[in-house]
C-alpha cells in the first residue's frame, strides 16, 4: 500500500471517529436545547461551514474570481434549489427522529442503529430493480439479530422506545442515500449538500418554533460546545475530511474503515458519557457491526479487484 493511501485511510479513519463522537454531542446538547432546536442550529452551522470549501475548490479548478463565480452559481440556482430542498426535507425527517430517539437511547445505540441505513439502502434498491445478493441478506439476518439485542437488552418484553424512533429514522437515512445518489447526477455534490444543509436547518427551525421548544441564549451558550462540534465538526470538518481522503483510499478501505462510525459512537457514548456496555450489548454491536460489513462485501470484494 503506498503512503497516500495510507495517509487516507487515517483521514476516513479520524472521519468516522468525529461522526461517532458528534453522537456524543448529540446526546449532551439535549441537556440545553430541544431537538429541533439542536437541529436547526447545528445544520445552519454547517452549511456555511462548507462554503470556504466551494469557495476555494472552484477557485483551484476553474480560476474563477470570487464574483464571477458567485454569479455563475446564482444564475444556475434553478438547478439547485429544488434538489437541495427535496434532500434537505429528507434529511430534516430522518435527523429529526434520530436526535429525538437520542433522548431515550445512548449515544452507542444511536450510532449503531443509524448505521441500519447501510443494509436498508441496497434492500431499498430492489424496489429501482438493481441487483441484490445473497451477502445482501445474510447481513441483513445479523444487522436485525443485532438490533433486537440492542433494543431489548436481554429482556424478550421490551423495546427500547429511543432504539425504535432511531429505527425508524435510519429508513429516511436510507432514503436520503438513495436520493442524493440520484440528485449528485445533476446537481454538483458541494452545492448540493450546503444548499440541503441549510433547507434543513430552516425547517428545523421552523419546527422549533411550531412546536413547544423554548429557548434560551443564556442556555443555548451553555450548549455551544456540542453544538459547535455537531454543526462545524461533524458536518464541516468531517465531511472535508471525507472528500478528500476518498480521492486516494481504496473504495473498499473506506467502506468498512467509515462503518467504524457506530464503534466510535460506542466507545464515546462509554468513556465521555459513562454509558453502560453490558453483555447484551456488546453482542448487538458485535452482530450489527458484522451485518454492515456483510451487506457491503460484493461491492468490496468487486471494488478492491478493479483497483
Amino acid at each position: 500500500m503506498n503512503k497516500r493511501a495510507i495517509r487516507a485511510d487515517g483521514l476516513l479513519l479520524l472521519t468516522s471517529g468525529i461522526w461517532g463522537v458528534a453522537f456524543v454531542a448529540q446526546r449532551t446538547g439535549m441537556d440545553y436545547v430541544g431537538p429541533f432546536t439542536f437541529n436547526g442550529i447545528r445544520f445552519i452551522l454547517g452549511s456555511f461551514s462548507l462554503l470556504p470549501l466551494i469557495i476555494v475548490r472552484n477557485l483551484t479548478h476553474q480560476s474563477d474570481k470570487p464574483a464571477s463565480m458567485l454569479t455563475r452559481i446564482g444564475s444556475e440556482k434553478r438547478a439547485w434549489i429544488g434538489p437541495s430542498m427535496l434532500a434537505g426535507t429528507c434529511l430534516c425527517i430522518a435527523a429529526s427522529l434520530q436526535q429525538i430517539g437520542i433522548i431515550y437511547t445512548t449515544a452507542g445505540h444511536s450510532g449503531f442503529i443509524t448505521g441500519l441505513y447501510v443494509v436498508l439502502v441496497p434492500l431499498f434498491g430492489i424496489a429501482l430493480k438493481r441487483k441484490t445478493g445473497l451477502a445482501t441478506w445474510i447481513g441483513a439476518v445479523w444487522t436485525l439479530t443485532g438490533l433486537f439485542f440492542l433494543s431489548t437488552e436481554g429482556n424478550m418484553n421490551t423495546i427500547n422506545f429511543g432504539d425504535g424512533i432511531t429505527a425508524v429514522g435510519a429508513i429516511f437515512w436510507a432514503f436520503h442515500v438513495l436520493l442524493i445518489d440520484r440528485l449528485v447526477q445533476k446537481v454538483d455534490p458541494l452545492i448540493l449538500s450546503a444548499g440541503q444543509f441549510a433547507w434543513c436547518g430552516i425547517c428545523s427551525s421552523a419546527l422549533a418554533c411550531l412546536g413547544t421548544e423554548s429557548f434560551s441564549w443564556g442556555i443555548a451558550v451553555q450548549g455551544l460546545v456540542p453544538i459547535l462540534y455537531s454543526g462545524l465538526g461533524s458536518v464541516g470538518i468531517a465531511y472535508t475530511l471525507q472528500v478528500v481522503a476518498q480521492q486516494d483510499a481504496p473504495p473498499a478501505h473506506a467502506t468498512i474503515i467509515l462503518c467504524l462510525e457506530g464503534v466510535f459512537a460506542a466507545l464515546g457514548g462509554c468513556l465521555i458519557l459513562a454509558e453502560p456496555l453490558g453483555s447484551w450489548t456488546i453482542l448487538g454491536f458485535i452482530c450489527m457491526f458484522c451485518g454492515m460489513v456483510a451487506t457491503q462485501w460484493e461491492l468490496i470484494t468487486r471494488r478492491a479487484q478493479a483497483s
